[in-house]
């Protein structure tokens, strides 16, 4: 079994990810995202599942939602970072991984 880490800025992206959820859609919405990001954790966690790799070594995305993508980086076989919930509007460059 395996260990998450959700590192500061994980942490902070996704807060504000259900803050505009709740303030542009709706708390069903917030709910749904919370929701999916418990199931891709619990996957991760039981080492089920594995998602798609970045030019990065070692780091992964996930897509959630047509707009938002998980970056998690693999620190070893028992230990997972989630490293930005990062919203697909944004700018790439800006994405500091």
């Amino acid at each position: 079994m395996r260990i998450i880490h959700w590192n500061k800025l994980a942490k902070l992206d996704y807060l504000e990810n259900i803050n505009y959820l709740l303030e542009k859609w709706s708390e069903k919405e917030a709910q749904d995202f919370v929701d999916e990001v418990f199931e891709i954790e619990y996957l991760l966690i039981q080492g089920n599942a594995d998602f798609q790799d970045t030019d990065r070594v070692d780091i992964k995305r996930c897509v959630l939602r047509r707009q938002i993508s998980l970056f998690y980086r693999i620190i070893d076989k028992n230990n997972i970072e989630f490293l930005r919930f990062w919203n697909t509007y944004q700018n790439n460059n800006k994405l500091n991984l």
